[in-house]
């Protein structure tokens, strides 16, 4: 009789071991299969003012008179913009007169705003069609990409334009910079930086850092503002790479600019990454890959 009753403790003890380790272990288990992260901050919200806000962003650059120029160079060929565009009566005004206002990107105006920047840096004068893979690997092929051969909306074949006029003065070492920045700056769309400004946002970028280097602005804000056009035209990316840093403990405002735009997290190897380690953060918007 005393050798079942510690029959019955020994079995006792044993299922209790056994549900403790299977009630602690199993979760760490199937977190492991869906190879997500597990943190005590995960269930954090991001806070969405500080990737998109409401009101957009202001931008330290301006589209001044790039609009009437691009027109009269044949970049643009009005009409056909006007047709593809969704534009407001403002956005019209700008293209057709320019402005003397800071550009403004927002979750309503993200694909006017990259298709301008697109046909400046088309166009724009640049040692990253000459020097860069553009210029060297792919120079038989440069009108074969989404950036060029993609660019209908120009009075003629958009290569005739690529790199040829001086819209924006810059110096030898000035170029030289933007090349430098350039190859830090990455979309999630691909896995090519600026330096190959292969799609049409690659090439709005290039517009934009040649704009404030011209303005010498320095590094730091350069990346910053960048990283502001970037998440206007991919704000799921953007806002679940936030949540990514809110759930190490970093809010979106204290994080390095010149690292999120690099190729751990914005190219689309280093975006795809992350949406294998936490849930993406659905958001709808942002400029497509086409005029």
């Amino acid at each position: 009789m005393k050798l079942n009753k510690t029959l019955k403790f020994i079995f006792l003890g044993i299922a209790i071991i056994v549900s403790f380790l299977i009630g602690t272990l199993y979760p760490k288990v199937e977190q492991l299969q869906k190879g997500k992260t597990s943190n005590n901050n995960a269930e954090k919200e991001v806070d969405k003012e500080m990737v998109l806000p409401e009101k957009g962003f202001d931008l330290p650059i301006s589209f001044a008179d790039f609009g009437p120029r691009l027109i009269e160079l044949g970049v643009i060929d009005k009409d056909k913009f006007i047709a593809a565009v969704n534009m407001t009566s403002d956005e019209e005004k700008i293209l057709l007169e320019g402005t003397e206002n800071s550009i403004n990107i927002n979750a309503d105006n993200s694909q006017f705003v990259v298709d301008m920047l697109w046909a400046i840096g088309l166009a724009q004068k640049s040692i990253v069609y000459t020097e860069g893979p553009m210029g060297k690997e792919y120079k038989k092929d440069v009108g074969n990409f989404s950036s060029t051969g993609g660019w209908s909306l120009a009075k003629e074949n958009a290569t005739g334009y690529l790199g040829k006029f001086e819209l924006i003065e810059l110096s030898e070492n000035q170029h030289k910079r933007v090349a430098e920045i350039a190859k830090n700056v990455y979309r999630p769309c691909c896995g090519n930086s600026t330096w190959f400004p292969d799609c049409n946002h690659g090439m709005a970028a290039l517009a934009a850092i040649e704009m404030m280097v011209a303005k010498n602005m320095s590094d730091d804000e350069i990346y910053k503002n960048i990283l502001k056009l970037n998440s206007f035209w991919f704000p799921s990316t953007y806002m679940t790479t936030a949540k990514y840093f809110l759930n190490k403990g970093v809010t979106w405002d204290k994080v390095d600019a010149k690292l999120i735009l690099g190729p751990e997290y914005s190219s689309s190897s280093g975006a795809s990454r992350i949406t294998k380690e936490i849930d993406p953060v659905p958001v709808f918007g942002g400029g497509s890959c086409g005029a």
